[in-house]
């Protein structure tokens, strides 16, 4: 089988990567101990590497050609007949064509139906603006009943689709296409739905980054360190519920916070943070990077996540001018009275 080279990459090459084939190895593994598992997909088995649970159990998998909708309305269907389905396709299909069919069929009904979304944000670049889904975090969350994740990288999505299959209720999960380097060492780590994991301690700023860019969140804060500056980094693999008392902590603390995400600006993880700054009544400098209120050019993932200052530079960049930002000193601002 032929491996990536440079900037030509194929289906097959996914192979040899991350978020996408571990999700794939997970879901089947865990399949084979449980029979109410099902796995459903829009005719991208490959794609989405769903087809690794079709290998090893196909009785248990469904195809259901391009006719998303359809296989949403099916799977509340399954989830109501005591299944547990695990629906596979790319992001924009599953938050934007099927839209109405997860949130009538599925988040009303409140049905155990775990939707993992490949192909999310720009990391199918190349492909276009049809195939980019920059909105899919502000759409999902609307919906009640829906719990919302962005794992960072593979270990964490391993761990993310463990937690979801634990609990009873509607998951959206959002991962990259695959060619994703790891941000973790391993899978030593703790991992709860809901509870921010703090990946850099600091006390000059905080980064909140959920999904692909916690990995250049990361480096941003390590070469930030070597400049002499304390930045925290808050892993947000939850976006609904939020850990709202981690971001409330990290205003106390560092009082300037940095939101990342390969999503929109608006409605997405920055949105969801600013709502918790305004509803907590402290004052602190902010910043929402991601997209702009704009659809994302065509190239590349990397490029495009440099061009719109989301990668490590983009962050670096964000941090200097955050800490020259000057906030209106109180001295009774965390008075609880």
């Amino acid at each position: 089988m032929a491996k990536a080279q440079g900037l030509t990459w194929t289906v097959d090459d996914a192979d040899q990567m991350t978020q996408a084939e571990i999700y794939g190895e997970v879901i089947t593994q865990i399949g084979l101990k449980d029979k109410r598992i099902v796995a459903l997909t829009a005719d991208l088995a490959r794609s989405t590497k769903i087809g690794k649970f079709e290998e090893k159990i196909p009785e248990r998998f469904f195809n259901f050609g391009i006719a998303e909708a359809n296989m949403f309305a099916v799977a509340s269907g399954m989830a109501d007949a005591g299944l547990i389905p695990i629906v596979s396709t790319f992001a924009v299909f599953s938050s934007l064509r099927a839209a109405e069919f997860v949130r009538t069929d599925i988040c009303y009904q409140n049905r155990n139906v775990k939707i993992i979304a490949t192909h999310s944000g720009t990391s199918f670049g190349q492909a276009g603006t049809t195939h980019h889904c920059t909105e899919d975090l502000a759409v999902m969350r609307s919906f009640s009943n829906l719990t919302v994740m962005a794992p960072a990288d593979s270990f964490e999505t391993a761990k993310a689709i463990e937690a979801a299959l634990e609990m009873d209720g509607p998951v959206y999960m959002r991962i990259g296409r695959g060619f994703e380097p790891p941000m973790h060492k391993d899978l030593d780590f703790d991992f709860k739905i809901g509870k921010a994991i703090c990946l850099r301690e600091g006390t000059d700023l905080t980064v909140i980054a959920t999904g692909i860019p916690v990995r250049h969140a990361v480096e941003a804060a390590d070469i930030a360190k070597q400049q002499g500056l304390s930045v925290r980094v808050l892993d947000m693999h939850t976006v609904k519920p939020l850990d709202e008392a981690a971001v409330i902590e990290a205003i106390q603390d560092t009082r300037r916070i940095i939101t990342v995400e390969d999503h929109s600006v608006v409605g997405g993880l920055g949105s969801a943070v600013a709502e918790v700054i305004a509803t907590s009544g402290k004052g602190c400098a902010f910043r929402r990077l991601g997209y702009q209120d704009c659809y994302a050019i065509v190239g590349y993932p990397d490029d495009l996540l440099h061009h719109y200052g989301i990668d490590g530079d983009g962050i670096l960049a964000a941090i200097g001018e955050v800490l020259k930002t000057d906030f209106e000193a109180d001295e009774d601002w965390a008075d609880e009275d």
